[in-house]
């Protein structure tokens, strides 16, 4: 085989996912966390992407492919969403356990830092672990959230988090999903069918959602005063965070206001903003002018893939 038959198999393996785990603790006990991975699994520079709140990690496969020639780039399904074990407790589902999860994960890839790729609650995670002494994060790019959510969003989230959902056909199931996340933007009926397909399994003659609807219970259940320490605690992180952080928002963002990226980038250190017009909460990356903008932050220079 010759060298450049070599090289062309190796950029054809890059292009394509791996499915791995990790065995991760809480105070219940211990649970698997799924990832897929992306790219050279022996380059040091890793991208970790995280997604949102009932979301999973193949909502990354089209930015993963985008990065996988310069970063190895790994997608967690965070517990209880995707291929990724429920919670014995579901009262663990927060921020806190997802952070130690993650530092579970970055343990098993054996690398000193990471880049961090955060959208919605994968953002937040990024915060609270961004802040912190010794962070393994390098560089963070925030995918609309900051540390105040604004109210009406986290209503709407409400009228349909955990709430039962089954559906006669995967294509029913994938239709629910994007006008649940109409917001992403304006995505063909193929990019719709390639985040939400993952996020459905069939089970008892029906399709139904795979994330653990226990994750609504700390959600449902947080008083105003347990609300408002946990935006403080991520003002804080935010502020502590030195290294490079950039707040992408979705134009008509119903989450994150242009006050909190005003907020953030006046009390951060490092921090940078831009907004993606025609897009709400959260932009999906998945088309080429989002995903120059993710590259153009933590490629830099490189950024044309040179």
């Amino acid at each position: 085989m010759t060298a450049s038959i070599v090289a062309e198999a190796v950029h054809s393996d890059l292009s394509e996912p791996r499915q791995r785990f990790v065995q991760c603790a809480s105070p219940a006990g211990l649970h698997r966390i799924a990832y897929t991975e992306w790219g050279d699994p022996a380059n040091p520079r890793v991208l970790l992407c995280v997604h949102g709140l009932t979301r999973s990690g193949r909502d990354f496969d089209k930015l993963a492919q985008a990065f996988a020639r310069d970063y190895r780039v790994v997608c967690p399904d965070v517990v209880g969403r995707g291929l990724s074990d429920w919670l014995a407790d579901p009262r663990y589902y927060g921020v806190p356990q997802y952070v130690a999860d993650m530092v579970t994960l970055i343990a098993r890839l054996n690398v000193e830092t990471v880049d961090w790729f955060g959208t919605s609650m994968g953002g937040l995670i990024g915060m609270a672990l961004g802040g912190l002494p010794n962070t393994p994060i390098r560089k963070m790019l925030l995918n609309d959230v900051g540390p105040h959510i604004e109210p009406v969003a986290l209503q709407r989230i409400g009228e349909y988090l955990g709430k039962p959902a089954r559906f006669a056909s995967l294509d029913e199931g994938v239709r629910h999903a994007a006008a649940l996340a109409a917001s992403f933007g304006p995505l063909t009926d193929e990019e719709w069918a390639s985040i939400n397909t993952p996020l459905l399994h069939e089970r008892d003659g029906a399709w139904g959602f795979r994330y653990d609807p226990g994750i609504a219970t700390p959600f449902t259940s947080a008083t105003d005063e347990q609300n408002a320490a946990g935006e403080a605690f991520l003002w804080r992180s935010l502020a502590s965070i030195r290294t490079p952080v950039l707040v992408v928002r979705g134009e008509s963002s119903d989450l994150l206001s242009r006050e909190t990226v005003a907020q953030m980038v006046e009390k951060g250190q490092a921090v940078t903003s831009a907004e993606i017009p025609g897009a709400g909460h959260a932009p999906a990356f998945l088309v080429e002018d989002q995903i120059a903008i993710a590259r153009g932050f933590f490629l830099g220079d490189d950024a044309s893939g040179a």
